[in-house]
């Protein structure tokens, strides 16, 4: 992992076409700007993690029996 340090104002840039600037520090929250493509995804990891904590609960309450049908639901 890179650690950087930087200052209100300041950017870093990511690749050809991605930038990161510290907009504001207030009371220990850091808010950023980040200018990138559009077809860029930007996602804050505590939703990714909560997406998958519910896909995997989701995964443990399939029935068996329900996946096989939908198995063979599907080979037709």
């Amino acid at each position: 992992m890179l650690v950087l340090a930087r200052k209100l104002d300041e950017s870093i840039i990511i690749g050809d076409n991605i930038s990161i600037k510290i907009i504001s520090i207030d009371k220990g929250v850091v808010k950023l700007g980040i200018d990138a493509p559009r077809d860029v995804d930007i996602i804050r990891n505590e939703l990714i993690e909560d997406i998958k904590d519910s896909n995997i609960a989701a995964s443990k309450e399939q029935n068996i029996t329900d996946l096989d049908t939908l198995s063979k639901i599907l080979k037709k």
